[in-house]
C-alpha cells in the first residue's frame, strides 16, 4: 500500500467513525429459509407496514498493484483471459475488479479476450474512492394472503472509456407464497437468489463480513429468472432440521457477466437444488449441505451443451467464532458454433471449461462495548481452472481484513488480497488493498 493509499484509507475511516450506528458483523450462520435470505430486514418480527423500503450505500477506496489486471504484459496467448484468473483483483462486494483492460500486442492491437471476464471498476493501478453500490429494496406483504413481493435494485456509477455512466441493475424481482399454513413451505416465481451452496447468502455488502467474494462466487451466486421452492422439516427432539431448496431457471447460478438470465437461449431450464442439515444448540450451530446443478449453458444456443455443478458446504458457529466454506466442481460442455452471448457482450467461442476448488473463511467477533463490534476475519481459497485445449491454471488467494460495526447502520471494513499464480498462469503483481464503508438504512 502506498503512502497516499494509507493517508486516504485513514481519512475515510476517520470521517465515518463519527457517523451513524452500524450492523453486526460476525453472527450465527444465515438461515437457509428464503424468508430470511431474500428479504432485506434483519428483524424477523412481523412488519406493521404493508410496504417496507430499505437499502444501503457502499462507498469504498481501493488500490491495486500493477495495472489492476491479472494479465502479464508479455503474454501472447489467445484468448488472453483463458490463461489467467481475471477475477482475482477484486475491489468490492460485487466482485468488480480493478481493471479488465487486455492491453496491446507488439503491433499495437488490443489483445484478444473471449468474455471470461468480470465487471470492472475501471481504476487500473490508480488508487481511487469508489461508489460501489447504491441499493434500494422494496418489500410488500399482503394482509389478505400469505404473499410477499420483493424487488432489489442497484445503482452502479462508473467512469469508463465511454464516459460517466450509472447502470441500473434489477437484481431481484419476485413474488413468494406460503401455500400451506401447517408446513414450512415457500414457492417463489420471478428473479431471485441462487439456491446453490451458501455464498449467495452474503451477496450484499451489508450482509457480508468481509468485502470481496470468493474466486468461486462467479459460478454459484448469480440471480436468475424462474421458479423455486423451499421447505424445511423440523426435528425438534434432536434440535435439528432438514431443508430442501430447489429451482428451475433460465441460467442457473452463474453471475450476470458470464451468463445473462433475462431470457432462455435454449428453451430448456437449468435445474438446481441444495439439501441441508442443521443442528441448533444453545451455544453451537452446525450446518452442512450438498448442492447440484444441471442444464444447458445459457450463453449459447445448443440445448445439449450442458453445465454441471456439484458442491458441499459447511457453516459452524461457536461462541462468537464463525467458520464457513465450500467445495465446488464445475464443468461446461463446448457450446454451439455461432458464438457466445454473455452479460457483457457477444464473443466468438463458447469453449468447454472445467474448474474445481474450495474456499474457507473464519471470523471472530471480539467483545467490545456497545454499540461497537470488532471482527477480524480471514479466507483461504484455491482454484484449478482449465479451458479445453488450453493449459490448466492453479491459483490461490489469502484474504485478511477487519470489520468495525457501529450500531445497526454502519460497517467500516478494510481488506488485503494476496493473489498467487501457482501453475499455468504467468506471475503478475495483482494484490489489492480495498476498503468499504456500508451505510444501511
Amino acid at each position: 500500500m502506498t503512502a497516499g493509499t494509507a493517508r486516504m484509507a485513514v481519512a475515510i475511516g476517520a470521517a465515518c467513525l463519527a457517523g451513524a450506528p452500524a450492523r453486526a458483523a460476525a453472527q450465527a450462520p444465515a438461515s437457509d429459509d428464503p424468508a430470511a435470505d431474500d428479504e432485506p430486514a434483519s428483524d424477523p418480527s412481523p412488519q406493521a407496514a404493508a410496504l417496507v423500503v430499505t437499502g444501503y450505500v457502499d462507498v469504498g477506496f481501493a488500490d491495486a498493484q500493477g495495472d489492476g489486471t491479472s494479465f502479464h504484459p508479455a503474454d501472447t496467448r489467445a484468448p488472453l483471459d483463458y490463461g489467467v484468473d481475471p477475477f482475482a483483483p477484486a475491489v468490492n462486494s460485487r466482485g468488480d475488479v480493478a481493471s479488465t483492460a487486455p492491453g496491446q500486442d507488439a503491433l499495437g492491437n488490443a489483445r484478444f479476450v473471449n468474455g471470461f471476464l468480470p465487471r470492472s471498476a475501471g481504476i487500473g493501478g490508480t488508487p481511487s474512492f469508489l461508489l460501489n453500490t447504491a441499493n434500494v429494496d422494496l418489500r410488500y406483504t399482503s394482509s389478505e394472503l400469505p404473499v410477499m413481493v420483493f424487488t432489489r435494485m442497484h445503482l452502479l456509477p462508473r467512469l469508463d472509456s465511454d464516459g460517466e455512466t450509472t447502470r441500473l441493475l434489477l437484481e431481484q424481482a419476485f413474488g413468494r407464497i406460503a401455500p400451506v399454513k401447517s408446513a414450512e413451505l415457500a414457492i417463489s416465481v420471478g428473479k431471485f437468489d441462487s439456491v446453490f451452496g451458501i455464498e449467495y447468502l452474503e451477496n450484499q455488502a451489508n450482509f457480508r463480513v468481509g468485502i470481496t467474494p470468493s474466486l468461486f462466487a462467479r459460478y454459484t451466486t448469480g440471480t436468475s429468472v424462474g421458479i423455486k421452492a423451499f421447505t424445511r422439516f423440523q426435528l425438534v427432539r434432536i434440535s435439528s432440521a432438514i431443508s430442501v431448496n430447489a429451482s428451475a431457471t433460465n441460467s442457473g447460478s452463474f453471475i450476470e457477466p458470464l451468463q445473462g438470465s433475462s431470457r432462455s437461449l435454449t428453451g430448456v431450464p437449468v435445474g438446481a437444488a441444495r439439501v441441508g442439515y442443521e443442528l441448533n444448540l444453545p451455544r453451537v450451530s452446525i450446518r452442512v449441505g450438498t448442492s447440484i446443478e444441471y442444464g444447458p449453458r445459457n450463453d449459447q444456443l445448443d440445448r445439449e451443451a450442458t453445465q454441471r455443478l456439484w458442491g458441499t458446504d459447511v457453516r459452524v458457529y461457536v461462541a462468537g467464532l464463525s467458520v464457513w466454506g465450500e467445495y465446488v466442481d464445475v464443468a461446461e460442455d463446448e457450446g454451439s458454433g455461432d458464438g457466445k452471448l454473455s452479460g457483457t457482450g457477444v464473443y466468438p467461442v463458447a469453449s468447454a471449461f472445467y474448474a474445481r476448488g474450495f474456499w474457507l473463511e473464519a471470523a471472530y467477533e471480539l467483545r467490545t462495548g456497545a454499540p461497537f463490534r470488532l471482527t477480524p476475519y480471514a479466507r483461504y481459497e484455491r482454484r484449478h481452472g482449465e479451458f479445453v485445449d488450453f493449459a490448466a491454471i492453479v491459483v490461490d488467494r489469502v484474504t485478511s481484513g477487519l470489520n468495525l460495526g457501529i450500531g445497526d447502520s454502519l460497517q467500516i471494513k478494510a481488506e488485503y488480497l494476496l493473489n498467487r499464480e501457482l501453475e499455468g498462469a504467468p506471475t503478475v503483481r495483482n494484490n489489492v488493498f480495498t476498503s468499504s464503508v456500508v451505510w444501511t438504512w
